[in-house]
């Protein structure tokens, strides 16, 4: 069974830090594109993906130069760093695994999903 799920997810002030973690079961995630995206009011926004073709990583301006999404293989996991957080990150996390390779930041173009972590930044 294909499944994805996020842990890492919390309460952080303003300027802190929290690592998230997407954990693969069923799959490799080495094979497939890893998004991360966190809820909005109209649905969710892709915020970095890690692509399977060739490694590139790539971030929404949003969260450019403080977020950093890594692969371990080893553990089957893909993680994204969150620095110097804001109020306005405050939501739900979620990671996504797209098979084709070609989603990059587009939601509807990903397969699989996990259930999402929650993040609050206040002071």
């Amino acid at each position: 069974q294909i499944q994805l799920v996020e842990s890492g997810g919390g309460w952080v002030q303003p300027g802190g830090s929290l690592r998230l973690s997407c954990a693969a079961s069923g799959f490799t995630l080495d094979d497939y594109t890893i998004g991360w995206f966190r809820q909005i009011p109209k649905g969710r926004e892709g915020i970095a993906y890690s692509s399977s073709s060739d490694g590139s990583t790539h971030y929404a301006d949003s969260v450019e130069g403080r977020f950093t999404i890594s692969r371990d293989n080893a553990k089957n996991t893909v993680s994204l760093q969150m620095n110097s957080l804001k109020p306005e990150d405050t939501s739900v996390y979620f990671c996504a695994a797209d098979w084709r390779g070609v989603a990059e930041l587009r939601e509807n173009e990903y397969d699989y999903w996990g259930q999402g972590t929650p993040v609050t930044v206040s002071s």
